[in-house]
């Protein structure tokens, strides 16, 4: 058993960090001593919370009105947290993607925005199908104070389609966050040209091939958190530099966010939750990354991109 536990190391990585965080705002001292030597958990007394509170945190990928109900759900994790600001969007997914869905949709992140407007902050969805009048709220909501674009499974992100759209994120500055996949493979089978229900779904190789095409353009891959090949993604986007990732899901696979630092470097890494608040601060405390990286990707980095549109935190 003890070998079995070694090998996995459930403990030592980020599950151990994500489960503490469920406990009292001032976690005292662990249990299990005897435990310590062999999965490196810290010492008794030592305060987690304070650890997590230590950075500032920026979240580039969060939704509202989609899992935790209104803001008053995000706001509640933000400030358990430490969390400064979220970027939230509520996308479009199959079957809701008319003009007059997303415009509704965008309505209810200004909604959000009104309401806490230090913390929370809209990112846009359109539909890439509806050209005119993705291009028309792109104007919009940029105008309200939005400060990127979130986009779903519509239509791929090298879609000639979406060309305009890049063209006109690219010329303010902004970011194009596109919620992606790279299933995992089976006995040899790589199934991430198969993505099921949601054909459309943008893979690595999408992103590297509109990132070649526009090199001045900028691209979020969301999620290497959520249960596909973080590691496939990595090594596929180390050669492009307008390619980033944000560290969402509620995966944690021991050494994720090392691994993605070795493949991109430290300053192409997000902090992001996509709602998976406890897993997503953890799997980066729990990382062997320096003081400096680990504020890097809990803050800088995104506040680096919004720098670009003069959008950033001070």
């Amino acid at each position: 058993m003890s070998s079995f536990i070694n090998r996995r190391k459930f403990l030592a990585g980020t599950a151990f960090s994500a489960a503490g965080l469920l406990l009292s705002d001032q976690v005292g001292a662990m249990p299990a001593p005897d435990l310590q030597s062999e999965f490196d958990i810290p010492s008794a007394g030592y305060d987690l919370m304070k650890e997590v509170k230590k950075y500032r945190k920026l979240d580039s990928h969060v939704h509202a009105h989609l899992f935790d109900g209104g803001p008053d759900g995000n706001i509640a994790f933000a400030d358990r947290l430490g969390i400064d600001k979220m970027y939230i969007s509520r996308p479009v997914y199959d079957g809701e993607g008319m003009p007059k869905d997303f415009r509704s949709y965008n309505d209810l992140m200004y909604d959000c925005m009104k309401q806490y407007p230090d913390r929370l902050i809209g990112q846009l969805t359109v539909n890439v199908i509806h050209q005119k009048e993705s291009l028309e709220e792109i104007k919009r909501c940029i105008d309200l104070g939005m400060v990127g674009l979130k986009v779903y499974t519509q239509v791929k992100i090298n879609d000639p389609l979406f060309y305009p759209i890049i063209e006109k994120m690219t010329d303010l500055k902004m970011i194009i966050h596109m919620h992606a996949n790279c299933q995992l493979g089976v006995g040899g089978y790589r199934k991430k040209y198969d993505t099921g229900i949601r054909p459309q779904t943008s893979i690595p190789e999408d992103f590297v091939e509109i990132a070649r095409r526009y090199p001045e353009a900028m691209f979020q891959y969301a999620h290497i958190g959520m249960g596909s090949d973080w590691e496939y993604a990595c090594k596929m986007f180390a050669p492009y530099s307008n390619i980033y990732v944000d560290s969402s899901g509620s995966n944690n696979a021991e050494h994720m966010i090392d691994f993605a630092v070795s493949q991109l470097g430290e300053d192409r890494i997000f902090f992001g939750t996509d709602n998976c608040y406890y897993q997503s601060v953890g799997k980066i405390l729990a990382s062997k990354l320096t003081e400096t990286q680990k504020r890097k990707i809990f803050f800088d980095n995104y506040n680096n991109i919004l720098r670009k549109s003069g959008r950033h935190v001070d």
